[in-house]
């Protein structure tokens, strides 16, 4: 018989970048030591919840040094080998501790040595009184009818979780309907946001383009494939994802679906379950508690979940029989992480999908420059949707020069009186400003003073309804001065528009107007984003005004007119990518018009009106604008024609972050092949943010490989740096934001 093996390699969640060796606990049955189970382990001083990799006969440390583990914390792997081995894979490519890696792919309670509980979740459910009553006799209470509804449809009672998804935050309206006996609070088995049986809507018709794209990703499934779901606005490109998740559940394997926002994952949710009848849907982020996330993933694990839809975490989520992955918006900044464990989500899923041996559909009305590269050049097929659903119309698009005009609040008068047309034959507007806060600037008239963050190189944001000087960057607040600190006078005024104070301009032209204003102070609340949501579907507002927050795959079927303002400082920043996130954000916002049967217009307000990037957006749609795009990246040899990683360092000494890059750089050069370049070290373009300085250094190479050979040789020579210990600094693999 084969001895088994006597050591345990451990994932410990620390800033180190290895496994740590040890010795079983006492009295352990070795058939029970498998990789892929928690254990409790003595580190330093305290106990650490580490996660066994590995097993192996011996160690490369003396014996008698080893530690002993403490406890083994269940007998059965919570991860499979594939699961361990794709986080190993992410801890080297993303160059970022193992320990922090696995203790980040698991929920919150297991990482604490939390024992597997059997969590019974609570909800609501109708009483015998309750279910007496008739939701239509409660016209003047629509909410407590709305959940009258809903729980009616339910007898067995629906989680916490599930009322929220379905109804939005209803707190106040829950207490008011138990002191009328109508609810009552219940225990739920299972998991706390999976769809129980429900009656299946029925699919709709598909187009050509649809059906098409359907067939291609359908022939694929058993195998890797990547495919590049190019659609429009309103093309149906969910419809084609529910019609391919259908066919991978039919053939008993899972399916997991990214998105870039907590907010789109409520509409995709119940679209999901109308259409997926009795299969059960696993819903993962981060404003889940921390029992519901871990009930959502046992359920993943367990292969209960037939479907996982989250952000973009859930790329990690175990899987055991996964079939299909999805990533909706795969342009999506959001779906790369841009602190601690620095990982896209987007480029983990094609990974993860050619690991397990299945296709990956990556979504998106305006694909990201990388993607096209790879579909143009045949590594991803090229799946195209160019005409909305149902007979809709491409909305069209104007430029409206604002040169020498006087602006409302920042709405020119031409666009003012195109919101009062629509306004009167019934339909909603769209404003899109993507400031949030009152105005940008606060300043003195009379000194030329200027509210500056105390801890960045930053102006303070005005925030009139709350009346608090807000920075951006670092989030330090501070109450708004009644007269100017340094002159004295009380002659402080805003310069410039946020939301706020487009909304109070708005009402006041239009004071007998529902005007509901999206972003993410207005959305604080859980379940208030659900809400307003359905309150602009169902037609109580006419003027929807907001953030990005608004632009990310809503159906207003009412809105027949958008604005967007001011979109040039997306034309000059300082960024490569701005150009590129500007004629996306163009292109997702005009996207909310005309999506019915009623035509739609989208109105571009610019001081640049010529601007050759804007002509050929709107002249010719984003695809020849990201091919003209790609076209001037490759001849600047900039990604995706090359590859990048950003090393940021900060301290709270001005001369210590460039001091420290210029050591690493002093380094890299001595090991660097040829194609690899550096460019720094320089101060970050905020250089000072929250209350440290910042520097970049950039190294660029031609190949993957050649700057991962580099990595490996150089960083742990830059850890072992003095100036590395007076120094914060992070490697950032494929960077998408040089901020």
């Amino acid at each position: 018989m084969m001895s088994r093996p006597d050591i345990l390699q451990v994932a410990v969640p620390t800033p180190l970048f290895s496994l740590f060796d040890y010795l079983p606990p006492v009295g352990c049955d070795p058939e029970m030591l498998r990789a892929g189970v928690r254990v409790r382990v003595p580190f330093g001083s305290t106990e650490r919840c580490g996660l066994v990799l590995a097993l192996r006969k011996g160690s490369e440390l003396d014996a008698g040094k080893l530690k002993q583990a403490i406890e083994l914390l269940e007998p059965e792997p919570l991860l499979q080998p594939g699961d361990m081995e794709l986080l190993r894979w992410a801890a080297v490519y993303y160059q970022h501790p193992i320990g922090e890696v696995v203790a980040g792919a698991l929920p919150v309670r297991l990482r604490r040595c939390l024992s597997q509980t059997h969590i019974v979740h609570s909800g609501w459910r109708l009483t015998s009184s309750g279910r007496r009553v008739d939701p239509e006799s409660l016209k003047r209470a629509p909410r407590q009818a709305q959940l009258l509804s809903v729980l009616g449809k339910s007898p067995d009672g629906l989680s916490r979780e599930e009322v929220v998804l379905r109804v939005g935050e209803c707190r106040q309206v829950i207490r008011a309907m138990e002191e009328k006996g109508w609810l009552e609070t219940c225990e739920l088995e299972g998991g706390a946001n999976s769809a129980g049986p429900s009656a299946r809507s029925a699919p709709l018709e598909l187009n050509d383009h649809q059906a098409s794209a359907v067939a291609a990703v359908t022939d694929s499934l058993g195998g890797f494939g990547v495919f590049l779901l190019e659609g429009v606005t309103g093309s149906g490109k969910t419809e084609v994802y529910l019609y391919l998740i259908e066919r991978v559940l039919a053939r008993g394997r899972q399916v997991l679906v990214l998105v870039p926002e907590i907010g789109l994952t409520p509409q995709l949710m119940e679209r999901f379950k109308r259409r997926l009848g009795g299969a059960s849907v696993a819903l993962l982020h981060s404003s889940l508690s921390e029992k519901g996330r871990e009930l959502a993933w046992q359920s993943a694990r367990s292969g209960e979940a037939s479907v996982v839809l989250g952000t973009r975490s859930a790329v990690f989520s175990p899987l055991p029989n996964l079939g299909l992955v999805i990533v909706d918006e795969e342009h999506d900044l959001s779906l790369k992480q841009q602190e601690g464990f620095r990982y896209s989500a987007r480029d983990l899923a094609v990974v993860r999908a050619q690991r397990c041996g299945c296709p990956v559909v990556l979504g998106s009305a305006t694909p990201s420059l990388e993607s096209l590269r790879n579909a143009l050049e045949a590594r991803y097929r090229h799946l195209e949707l160019p005409l909305r659903a149902g007979g809709a119309v491409v909305p069209t698009l104007d430029l409206l020069d604002v040169r020498s005009v006087r602006l409302e609040a920042g709405v020119s008068p031409t666009l003012m009186r195109m919101t009062e047309e629509q306004l009167a034959a019934g339909n909603q507007v769209l404003i899109f400003l993507n400031r949030r806060g009152y105005a940008p600037q606060l300043t003195c008239y009379d000194c030329g003073w200027i509210a500056q963050c105390r801890r960045c190189d930053a102006r303070m944001t005005l925030h009139l309804s709350s009346r608090l000087l807000w920075c951006h960057h670092c989030g330090s607040q501070r109450p708004l001065d009644n007269q100017c600190p340094d002159c004295g006078h009380g002659s402080l005024k805003p310069l410039g528009q946020g939301t706020e104070r487009l909304e109070e301009s708005l009402q006041k032209r239009f004071p007998e107007t529902g005007i509901v204003r999206i972003d993410r102070d207005s959305t604080r609340r859980k379940g208030s984003l659900e809400q307003l949501l359905s309150d602009i579907r169902k037609g109580r507002y006419s003027i929807l005004l907001g953030t990005q927050m608004l632009s990310k795959g809503h159906h207003f079927p009412g809105v027949t007119l958008v604005g967007i303002l001011d979109v040039d400082q997306g034309l000059y920043g300082a960024d490569y990518r701005a150009a590129e996130r500007m004629a996306q954000q163009i292109i997702q916002v005009a996207g909310r018009a005309g999506r019915a049967e009623k035509p739609g217009r989208v109105v571009i307000q610019t001081r640049h009106p010529d601007h050759p990037l804007l002509q050929t957006l709107l002249k010719n749609g984003y695809s020849a604008f990201a091919r003209e795009s790609l076209g001037e990246r490759k001849e600047a040899g900039l990604p995706p024609y090359s590859h990048q990683v950003l090393i940021r360092a900060e301290a709270h000494r001005m001369e210590d972050p460039v001091a420290f890059l210029e050591e690493g750089a002093a380094l890299a050069r001595e090991v660097m092949g040829p194609g690899v370049e550096l460019w720094g070290p320089v101060p970050a373009p905020m250089e000072r943010r929250a209350g440290r300085f910042r520097a970049h250094l950039l190294v660029q190479a031609g190949s993957r490989p050649g700057i991962q050979a580099l990595l490996a040789r150089w960083l742990p020579e830059l850890r072992k740096l003095k100036l590395s210990r007076r120094v914060r600094w992070s490697v950032d693999v494929d960077p998408q934001e040089m901020l």
